[in-house]
């Protein structure tokens, strides 16, 4: 396997021997235990995971440790997989440093043992938040650590469900032209991120404006792009109090946030729902209370952390616009933007949308092949009075494999083999497969799960494994025959 890393300090090496070590006492991983299949002469994997960033890796792994044959296809360049070292422009991760993360249950594996490892117990205690970029080096060196085969640089053009108990990926090689080639698999995984089954939103305002005067949150653009220009920064969130930093360390002449509420959130209230009981216990809600939990989440808002907040307060150029919804646009003829709001007009040179994201099959043509028959909870679930949500409307209601199903029963066949672990997996199983906090319980629950419905569904080829099993215990030395001994009865 080629190095994404650096070579590795004497620490780092002695780490990666540690957790080598727990695997081998704790016999992992198994041996592969699944029939290897082909198909019309092509091989097929087990699991074909698409996205190589957090989840991914971490549900890779743990198929792997169950002895599943499973392999991971992502359209990075390799270290380059998520948003972390590309359009992240966080200084910290907002997750508390203590949190394990990936790890799976090994210690050797979590991001706080990796920083020991090359800095010590001191410089542990004095982190306050983990930096983003390191955040990103920790992920490269549990790629390596573990061993998961990534194939990088490729590109899925569709996720096409089966009726002959598989599914299949088609895909370009972005390293070779572009050549087009499918795998074929038993199972295929979308572990795709915060936008998994859509991508960046931005209200209809936008697009009265030329598209080269505008971003997204999740664009990339070059730092230096704003120097002295007046930027607006539409949202009062994570990614907007990010956006406005960047643009002000970068040279902005001012930057402008129009935030529509009139106070920003202070309580992250994801924090109060957060203990192990929820990561477990969650997707045995009824409907109404999952709707009920999400809805409230979404009402109330994440707040900012403080410290991307003070990045942009403790600029003098940096102005706040709190209950200023953004209601029109257009382009002036000496080349500003004017932009209407609640509070009236505002002048500017680019406006940065820090809208979020949402489910939206239209951006994502891959999912073509199935996206028309996916049942969705506006398809079967009619929220109560004042808890109605555009957003949790077109989250996909999943089965308890994060598995798509059927809006009109028999109209895609194989879809409960194409499986969401993305962030929109949240409403129907909760927040498993896209924050750091329960990764690895989602992790564990999926792989789990999977290695159970492989065997049931094998369970012939299982049981004439067992019947032909003849390696023998005993080899008929090591016992020897004798008769009873001699019987008395006695008398009454």
């Amino acid at each position: 396997m080629n190095s994404l890393l650096s070579p590795l300090t004497p620490s780092l090496a002695a780490l990666q021997e540690r957790f080598q070590r727990d695997l081998q006492l704790l016999a992992l991983p198994a041996k592969p235990w699944t029939p290897a299949l082909e198909r019309d002469g092509q091989a097929v994997l087990d699991v074909a995971v698409v996205g190589g960033g957090m989840g991914g890796l971490a549900l890779t792994t743990a198929l792997r440790h169950l002895g599943i044959r499973a392999e991971i296809f992502d359209q990075s360049a390799p270290g380059y997989e998520g948003p972390w070292a590309t359009t992240a422009r966080m200084e910290t991760l907002r997750s508390p440093k203590e949190l394990t993360g990936p790890a799976l249950g090994f210690a050797a594996l979590t991001f706080r043992a990796w920083f020991e490892a090359q800095h010590g117990a001191e410089a542990w205690a004095a982190l306050d938040k983990i930096p983003r970029l390191q955040w990103m080096d920790y992920l490269r060196w549990y790629r390596e650590t573990t061993g998961v085969v990534v194939h990088n640089q490729q590109r899925v053009t569709a996720v096409r469900p089966r009726a002959d108990q598989l599914a299949q990926l088609d895909l370009v090689d972005m390293r070779d032209g572009e050549r087009p080639y499918t795998v074929l698999a038993r199972h295929v995984v979308l572990a795709t991120g915060r936008d998994g089954l859509g991508g960046p939103w931005v209200p209809a305002v936008a697009h009265q404006l030329p598209r080269e005067r505008w971003a997204h949150s999740s664009d990339t653009w070059a730092n230096d792009a704003f120097a002295g220009k007046t930027i607006v920064v539409v949202g009062g969130g994570a990614s907007a109090m990010d956006s406005a930093a960047t643009a002000l360390e970068n040279g902005a002449a001012a930057v402008h946030l129009l935030i529509r509420r009139k106070e920003l959130p202070t309580i992250n209230k994801g924090k109060g729902a957060g203990n192990p009981g929820a990561a477990h216990g969650y997707a045995r809600l009824p409907d109404e209370k999952k709707w009920q939990l999400r809805n409230y989440i979404n009402r109330q808002q994440v707040p900012p952390p403080q410290g991307s907040t003070l990045r942009v307060s403790r600029h003098a150029n940096a102005f706040f616009h709190l209950g200023t919804g953004i209601e029109g646009a257009r382009l002036r003829a000496d080349g500003k933007l004017r932009l209407d709001t609640t509070q009236g007009p505002i002048a500017a040179d680019f406006v940065i949308f820090c809208t979020g994201f949402r489910p939206d099959w239209q951006l994502r043509p891959e999912f073509a092949p199935f996206a028309p028959h996916v049942r969705l909870w506006q398809d079967r679930f009619t929220p109560p009075a004042g808890q109605e949500d555009s957003e949790l409307n077109l989250s996909p209601d999943l089965g308890a494999l994060f598995e798509f199903q059927e809006k009109e029963p028999g109209s895609c066949p194989g879809l409960e083999r194409i499986h969401c672990f993305s962030y929109p997996a949240a409403l129907s199983l909760g927040t498993v497969s896209g924050d750091i906090p329960q990764i690895s319980d989602g992790a564990r629950r999926l792989s789990q799960g999977l290695a159970g419905a492989l065997y049931a569904e094998d369970i012939a080829h299982h049981y004439a494994a067992m019947e032909r099993y003849s390696e023998p215990e005993l080899e008929g030395h090591e016992w020897t025959d004798a008769p009873l001994p001699p019987y008395q009865e006695v008398a009454a």
